[in-house]
């Protein structure tokens, strides 16, 4: 047994708290530690606070490299191979150079060497597969998804514990259906970008029924690729390739006409690797979601598809047409989870302060009779008259002013507005504006999410809590006074950002990237080490 020299030349590496882990252990202890192999995963470990933890806790023994170790060792380097499958950065852990490493180990200082790589890669793999790869705020502020809390020696600890390491390690990933369809999805792509994509783009500025020639050979060419067109030999856009556009357009969250325009050839020539990218993301965005539940009857509001849904055990109940923020930077609709408490019938607007000096202070200060909708709120609520208000001699910061709009068919909310308090002051409310629903793209709103069909939606909220939903809704909007009505079951309201999804029946739909977020989310995921097939960033 080597002598454990402390502190001593390069020794002077291992950090007080490791020696001290080891000083804390009986004599008998200490002398059993002192060995080659304990040494160097003493050192190796020795600037890694989580690495330093497991090992000392364990007195420093082989979590890998002993004879027992071999069907543990076995089934990590197993899982961490399948890494890529997942959207993870395969090189981060590289079980190949690990199991190398472990192979050509001669000395104990090599085995203390390689199982403490071993472990890290351990760490690293739970935390990418548990939490997600980035952080999300990192990337986009408006991200504000709560993940679930990571501590590495508990999960070590717990791993060491399973009956079966290897189950332990792939039960780690999602459970959600969905999460499996999406890893379904990047196998076919891949498949796919080996074997060339999907053929010749489509250029053109518009094809629709009828139209013959070069462009609508590579459109039918290109519908087959996919898969939305059987085999065909037509040189005419013919009934069979209108229907398989549709179910394109269906897929991709455009108006269904079956008419190949702007919007439809410009999604249907993005790449593979586009699509790959977007599922990537997506298998990232699913692990901050991780295994939380998301809740028996749920509000599903997926920012890029412009819908609001009601879930109930997994189905959809309910569905409409939603807007959603503006593409400017301080009007994102963020991501998150909360709970619907209650709704309010014939609201009024309380205009959020951001509005009020930015948007309407500067025209009430060009005439006091601007807006003229909105009553002036001074700071105990009541109504000023604007008579008495000289707006020239505020600003943003200085103005102690409030606006409100009383309830009434042109009120900015609409008849109804849906609350789950948060702190980003976002709802879900009916709206005036009805013609924007009618847009392909609905990214219009100050930040908060407006409902196409809010009656309906209101009427599907209650229909679990009164026997005749629609006379109790109705009933508090005749009164044309502001009323308040509790949900006797909070409902967990997730907005979320999925550019890729599977539809009901397992197939991918595809939307834009409206705020730009999974590009930054994959510029991250590239810059941590994850690839597109054939290394490709």
């Amino acid at each position: 047994m080597l002598f454990f020299p402390f502190f001593r030349g390069a020794r002077s590496v291992l950090k007080a708290s490791v020696c001290a882990g080891l000083l804390a252990l009986s004599p008998v202890a200490v002398r059993a530690e002192i060995s080659a192999f304990s040494q160097s995963v003493a050192i190796s470990a020795a600037g890694d606070a989580d690495l330093a933890a497991v090992y000392a806790a364990r007195a420093y023994a082989p979590l890998w490299t002993g004879p027992e170790d071999a069907a543990r060792r076995a089934a990590l380097l197993s899982v961490l191979a399948g890494a890529a499958d997942h959207g993870l950065p395969l090189a981060n852990y590289d079980p190949a150079a690990l199991a190398a490493t472990f192979r050509a180990a001669r000395t104990e200082g090599d085995r203390g060497r390689v199982d403490v790589a071993m472990t890290r890669a351990l760490i690293d793999y739970m935390h990418d597969m548990v939490i997600g790869v980035v952080s999300p705020r990192s990337v986009d502020a408006t991200i504000v998804i709560e993940r679930a809390a990571f501590e590495p020696a508990a999960m070590v600890d717990a791993f060491l514990a399973a009956p079966s390491p290897e189950r332990f390690l792939r039960d780690l990933a999602p459970e959600a259906p969905e999460y499996a369809l999406l890893m379904r999805e990047r196998l076919r792509l891949q498949d796919l970008q080996a074997s060339g994509g999907w053929g010749a783009q489509v250029v053109a500025d518009k094809l629709e029924p009828g139209d013959t020639g070069a462009a609508v050979v590579a459109l039918r060419d290109r519908l087959m690729a996919m898969g939305y067109l059987q085999r065909s030999v037509t040189g005419t856009y013919d009934a069979a390739m209108q229907r398989a556009v549709q179910r394109f357009q269906l897929n991709h969250g455009l108006e269904a006409d079956g008419v190949a325009g702007e919007s439809t050839i410009a999604a249907l020539n993005l790449p593979v690797e586009d699509r790959l990218q977007s599922v990537l993301v997506a298998l990232e965005r699913m692990r901050w979601i991780g295994n939380a539940p998301r809740g028996d009857r749920h509000i599903w509001v997926n920012l890029p598809d412009f819908t609001a849904k009601i879930v109930d055990h997994g189905l959809v109940t309910f569905s409409t047409r939603a807007v959603i923020g503006k593409d400017q930077e301080d009007r994102h609709t963020p991501e998150f989870s909360d709970v619907m408490e209650f709704m309010v019938v014939n609201p009024s607007w309380s205009v959020p302060r951001s509005i009020t000096v930015k948007e309407y202070l500067p025209l009430l200060q060009r005439n006091r009779n601007a807006v003229s909708h909105l009553s002036v709120i001074d700071r105990n609520g009541r109504v000023v008259p604007r008579g008495n208000v000289n707006f020239a001699s505020y600003n943003e910061r200085n103005f102690p002013y409030a606006l409100r709009q009383a309830p009434s068919d042109g009120n900015a909310l609409g008849l109804v507005k849906f609350m789950f308090p948060n702190e980003y002051n976002i709802y879900l409310h009916d709206t005036p504006a009805k013609d924007l629903f009618a847009h392909e793209v609905r990214a219009y709103s100050h930040g908060c999410v407006r409902l196409g069909s809010p009656f309906d939606f209101a009427h599907a909220l209650l229909a679990l809590q009164s026997e005749d939903p629609e006379a109790e809704f109705d009933s508090a909007l005749r009164s044309g006074n502001e009323t308040r009505i509790d949900l006797v079951q909070d409902i967990p309201v997730h907005l979320v950002y999925f550019t890729a999804w599977p539809g009901a029946r397992g197939q991918m739909g595809y939307r834009r990237d409206v705020y730009g977020r999974d590009a930054g989310i994959w510029r991250a995921l590239n810059a941590a080490g994850v690839e597109l097939v054939g290394g490709q960033g």
